[in-house]
């Protein structure tokens, strides 16, 4: 028994000896680091030597060497030991091995001027394979190219969006827009923050997407490309107001299709109940679209009045609604066909209302929208999410800070108070142990925690164009290593790029189409320790709850409302990276 005893004892010991080496990893930003700009790796589970090597590739001559900086534990990556590798001031372009002796892995590094500029476009030409009603083609889709699915000429009207003027079974039509996720629906609420965070994108960055192409359809016209994508969607979003100004709370078969092209799935269509919330959303949106377009009249005449006019419909409407919550349980109690598809439920609307007032104040500039934003409660400001909208109202005011109202001026000063005290606590924890903002609590961790780094991400963004801090630019380039690769699980985690990204995401397209590599420019969900799959995932450790199969929508699904924090986030970098901001 002793002996027997023994042998398991050093059996566990292998296991886990194996297990050790086999964590023993450099994580980089796996597409590049800007020439002048911060530049960090970071080692796991490592604890052989002090020393790292930059290399050639030719001749495998060292041309860099630095001390690994002392090791920290990652406290939600099962405590793993990291020791980071600081090679920011090596600035010569070009490709380089990082080695660290004893780790046979020894990643090539990428140095230029512009590394994000390729990943940022297909961000947005993302977008582009998430069109619904139209055919992808060959000259702009690649190998992923598609037939047409959901025309949605005809969708019927639920039950539970009935009017005397709109019975139940009437039709109408609501083609265009993006399929949401790794689904085949289309919903307003999320529609509404994905081209909000778009618009703001464009706001902040237009001289740089004005030059920018990505291959779509309408690439040849005056308008810059990442407009044309956006408003693919944003005419989708008109076919779903009602007469009466109210707005369907999404497009969608009455449960998810199975995984098949999407011209294959041609189960009946339906627009589901008008509510409170995606009526505010598409407010917002559109006052905060008519206010850009307007600058577009010559090219899109009309266009931003239909916005506007829009706008001012749903507000009547959901001041006539204010508390018309989506709730799809106990829909179905009361008609069919029962629906299942995403709920995108939300019983908490001051955001919403403050998001709408606060666009359509500043596009509008009437008192009705400024005495509401003065007189009602402010909403808690936290991190954007479909259901957290009040930092895109707050965005806006101070995009438009020296125009607006006087009465507005001194509300606008303490959001900004807020805003940069918010920005400061993302920099609060700076020496986690991969050195990013993100991963410096377990709740960054959730369903969509990639978002949550590139929201992080826009936050820091814009705390630097405001204050011209560098540490709040930094902060934001460090969350873009991390979404790029410089994590516990190892991951790029947009497809298509990268040493090591995701080959098997939750995306309909990317399992059926019979392609062994996945539509590319798309950011997938990322860690969550929720598990609400119920597939095996290889630990439950919040930074690395992450496995690469298409059945783990918890962490491994694409949507809409992650791609665009993402494609604000990298073209930002692009943006600054341009302008030379990290030159001496």
């Amino acid at each position: 028994m002793y002996i027997f005893k023994q042998f398991i004892l050093c059996w566990a010991f292998t296991i886990v000896m194996v297990t050790i080496a086999h964590t023993q990893q450099i994580q980089i930003n796996q597409i590049g680091y800007i020439s002048n700009a911060p530049k960090i790796a970071a080692v796991t589970n490592y604890n052989q030597g002090t020393r790292f090597y930059l290399t050639t590739l030719a001749t495998g001559d060292t041309v860099f060497t630095g001390n690994l900086l002392p090791a920290h534990l990652d406290d939600y990556a099962h405590q793993i030991p990291v020791q980071l590798i600081d090679f920011s001031a090596w600035q010569l372009p070009g490709s380089y091995r990082l080695k660290v002796a004893g780790i046979p892995a020894q990643p090539i590094i990428n140095i230029n001027a512009l590394p994000f500029y390729a990943i940022g476009k297909a961000l947005i030409k993302g977008f582009y394979f998430q069109r619904a009603s139209m055919p992808l083609l060959p000259i702009y889709a690649g190998i992923w190219s598609r037939p047409a699915g959901h025309p949605d000429s005809i969708v019927f009207i639920h039950p539970s969006a009935a009017t005397i003027q709109r019975p139940a079974g009437s039709v109408i039509a609501s083609p265009g827009g993006w399929y949401d996720a790794g689904d085949y629906n289309k919903y307003v609420v999320n529609s509404g923050i994905t081209v909000a965070t778009l618009l703001s994108a464009y706001n902040d960055f237009a001289p740089y997407f004005d030059s920018l192409q990505v291959n779509i359809p309408e690439s040849t016209n005056t308008l810059p490309d990442l407009l044309d994508e956006l408003l693919y969607n944003l005419r989708w979003m008109l076919t779903m107001q009602d007469t009466d100004g109210g707005v369907y709370h999404k497009c969608t078969n009455a449960a998810f299709d199975g995984m098949i092209m999407p011209n294959a799935a041609t189960q009946p269509r339906y627009v589901i109940q008008k509510t409170t919330a995606a009526t505010l959303n598409f407010a917002a949106v559109m006052a905060k679209a008519g206010r850009m377009f307007s600058q577009w009249n010559r090219v899109l005449p009309g266009l931003a009045d239909s916005c506007i006019n829009a706008a001012l419909l749903a507000w009547q409407w959901a001041e006539a609604h204010p508390n018309l919550d989506y709730n799809q349980e106990k829909l179905n109690t009361l008609f069919k066909p029962a629906i299942t598809t995403g709920a995108y439920g939300d019983t908490y609307l001051w955001d919403e209302w403050f998001w709408a007032a606060t666009e359509l104040a500043i596009t509008t500039k009437k008192s009705v929208y400024t005495h509401w934003l003065l007189q009602y409660k402010m909403p808690a400001i936290t991190l954007p999410s479909w259901n957290s909208v009040g930092a895109l109202g707050m965005f806006s005011l101070f995009e438009r800070r020296k125009s607006l109202p006087g009465k507005l001026q001194p509300f606008a000063d303490s959001l900004f108070t807020i805003f940069i005290q918010q920005a400061n606590l993302l920099l609060q924890n700076g020496n986690a142990a991969m050195h990013t903002v993100m991963g410096q609590s377990a709740s960054n961790f959730i369903w969509g925690s990639n978002a949550v780094a590139a929201n992080q991400g826009i936050w820091l963004l814009k705390a630097f164009m405001y204050t011209g801090e560098r540490r709040y630019l930094n902060g934001a380039l460090s969350n873009a290593d991390y979404l790029l690769g410089r994590n516990a699980a190892g991951y790029c985690y947009v497809t298509g790029f990268g040493t090591k990204s995701p080959l098997h995401p939750h995306h309909r397209p990317s399992i059926a189409d019979g392609i062994t590599p996945p539509i590319p420019g798309l950011l997938v969900g990322g860690p969550n320790p929720g598990m609400q799959d119920g597939v095996a995932y290889p630990n439950r450790f919040p930074e690395t709850a992450y496995v690469d199969d298409d059945k783990a929508y918890a962490c491994n699904e694409i949507a809409i409302n992650w791609n665009a924090p993402a494609v604000y986030l990298i073209n930002g970098l692009n943006y600054f990276s341009k302008l030379g901001i990290w030159h001496p």
